[in-house]
């Protein structure tokens, strides 16, 4: 793909990400609002979790998802509340992520944001899932979700980068739907382990 081909490609593809975050962010208000009160109610302030994560190039960014976990002092080791598991099980967690997208942090679809003191820790191929912004979705969450090891991961990661399209990013869209019905590899986010490097994990 020639540099103007491409300039032009992720302006397309920048332009559907607004239109479609911004219709989807209206459309699933309802849904957000009754779980952020759900939040505020049984599990109390904050509603949003912030956290920061690594971005296109490796550019540091602020991630918002709804609070999943519980507030506790820190010489205690947080957990995931009743209403969080469901949360995240049926990734109602994620959606304010549309405002990442609308602010040009992250895409629709891409690999999953990581923590930045992951990077340093990528090899030179694994590093290629930073040439493109992170996505709320991805090829690595449709084949698999937190199921897959790291390396796995990584590689579905890169192998997205080589391959993206606009036509692959709707037809992993229209994957993502029935992965998220039926909850397919949907696991315990503390069962994925910390990434060491080399694509290995250990279990926090």
């Amino acid at each position: 793909m020639t540099g103007s081909s491409s300039t032009f490609g992720d302006a397309l593809s920048r332009g559907l990400d607004v239109a479609a975050a911004g219709a989807l962010l209206v459309l699933t208000s309802p849904v957000l609002a009754l779980a952020a009160g759900a939040v505020r109610v049984l599990d109390g302030a904050p509603v949003l979790f912030r956290q920061q994560r690594a971005g296109r190039h490796g550019r540091p960014f602020t991630i918002y998802k709804l609070r999943t976990m519980t507030t506790v002092a820190p010489t205690e080791e947080p957990r995931v509340t009743r209403l969080g598991a469901l949360l995240r099980s049926s990734s109602v967690d994620e959606l304010p992520q549309l405002v990442n997208v609308l602010r040009g942090d992250m895409a629709l679809v891409g690999p999953r944001p990581l923590y930045p003191h992951y990077v340093p820790l990528y090899s030179g191929e694994q590093a290629r899932r930073l040439e493109v912004r992170p996505g709320i979705t991805g090829l690595a969450q449709v084949s698999g979700r937190n199921s897959l090891g790291w390396p796995e991961r990584l590689a579905l990661d890169v192998a997205y980068v080589e391959r993206r399209s606009l036509v692959l990013d709707l037809r992993l869209l229209a994957a993502t739907v029935p992965s998220v019905v039926l909850r397919s590899g949907a696991l315990d986010p503390a069962a994925e382990g910390w990434f060491t490097g080399a694509g290995t994990g250990t279990t926090p």
